[in-house]
C-alpha cells in the first residue's frame, strides 16, 4: 500500500452474512471507475479465515465474481491479519457478537499522506466511485443538468429500493443472469413458498440440502446467496416486485413477438403478391 491510493475491506470466502454482497458491489465500482482501478487506485480484501482461505481458494472466489486487474485478495498469519485490520480501523468493539464477525466497512486512503475515510461496503455502487474520484479529485466527465430543468424528485417505492440495494449488484430481472441467475418468473418457476424461504433463508436450505438450492449454488460457482436479515413484510414486498418487473417483461417480449409476426406477415403478403403480379404479366 506504500504511497498507494487505496481501498481496503475483510471478507472471507465461506460467509453467508455481508461477504458476497460486498464483493459482488465492489465489482461494481470496479466497472464504474474503469482504468483507474490499477493506476490511480487498488483495491485490496483480507481474509479473516486464513485456514481455508489459501490463495487458492482466493483466487478462485476472484473469479466468480469475475474481479478484474486491479484488486487483489489476500491471506496471510492470523496474527499480522488481526494487527493490519486493527490498525486500518476495520475491526470494531461489536465484531465478536457480530454474525459475519466484522463490520462490513470500506477504507478509502493514502498511506503517505495518512488520509483516510471509513465507508460501507454494501452501500451504492455509483456513490462509492463518485465518492473515490471526489476524495482522490480525478476528473470525471459527467453530463449533468439543472436543478430547474430536472423536474420533480421521482420516488421510488420500497420494492424498487430492496432490489437495488440487496439484489441487483448479484441479479437482474429480464437481463440476463449476472454473478446469480436471472429472477424473470422465478415466482412461477419455483414457487412462492420456496423462493420466500430461499430469500430469508438461504444459509440453512443449502446446510439442509434442498436440491434446487445446491443446484444453484453447483450452477453459479459457489457463489453463496446472502442472508440479508429481512423482515417478512420485506420478503413479500421484494418477492411482489419481481412479479411485477416479470410481468413487464413478458408484456414486453410479447408485444415485440406480436410486431415480428405482423411484420413476417406482412412480408409474406407482398412476396405473395408480387408472385401473382409476375404470374398475370
Amino acid at each position: 500500500m506504500k504511497g498507494k491510493n487505496v481501498a481496503v475491506n475483510i471478507i472471507y470466502t465461506h460467509c453467508s452474512a455481508s461477504c458476497p454482497l460486498e464483493t459482488a458491489k465492489l465489482r461494481q465500482v470496479q466497472k464504474l471507475l474503469g482504468d483507474h482501478v490499477g493506476k490511480d487506485i487498488f483495491f485490496y480484501s483480507i481474509s479473516i479465515d486464513p485456514k481455508r482461505d489459501t490463495p487458492a481458494v482466493l483466487k478462485a472466489y476472484a473469479e466468480r465474481y469475475h474481479v478484474a486487474p486491479g484488486w487483489q485478495f489476500l491471506t496471510g498469519k492470523q496474527e499480522d491479519i488481526n494487527l493490519i485490520a486493527q490498525k486500518l480501523g476495520l475491526t470494531s468493539m461489536t465484531d465478536a457478537v457480530n454474525r459475519d464477525g466484522h463490520q462490513p466497512s470500506l477504507m478509502i486512503g493514502n498511506e503517505a499522506t495518512g488520509r483516510w475515510m471509513r465507508n460501507s461496503a454494501t452501500d451504492n455502487p455509483r456513490f462509492l466511485a463518485i465518492t473515490m474520484s471526489n476524495y482522490f479529485h480525478w476528473k470525471v466527465e459527467q453530463k449533468t443538468q439543472s436543478y430547474a430543468s430536472m423536474g420533480p424528485v421521482p420516488t421510488v417505492d420500497r420494492g424498487t429500493y430492496l432490489f437495488k440495494t440487496r439484489c441487483a449488484a448479484c441479479h437482474t430481472v429480464g437481463k440476463g443472469d449476472g454473478v446469480g441467475p436471472d429472477l424473470v418468473n422465478v415466482v412461477g418457476r419455483r414457487g412462492h413458498d420456496w423462493v420466500a424461504r430461499y430469500v430469508a433463508q438461504p444459509e440453512t436450505m443449502l446446510a439442509e440440502g434442498d436440491p434446487i438450492a445446491k443446484e444453484l449454488f453447483k450452477k453459479y460457482k459457489e457463489v453463496r446467496m446472502p442472508n440479508l436479515e429481512l423482515y417478512p413484510d420485506d420478503v413479500r414486498t421484494l418477492i411482489a416486485y419481481i412479479q411485477k418487473q416479470s410481468g413487464a417483461v413478458n408484456g414486453a417480449t410479447k408485444t415485440a413477438e406480436s410486431s415480428k409476426t405482423a411484420e413476417s406477415s406482412k412480408t409474406a403478403g407482398s412476396t405473395k403478391t408480387a408472385a401473382l403480379s409476375q404470374h398475370a404479366h
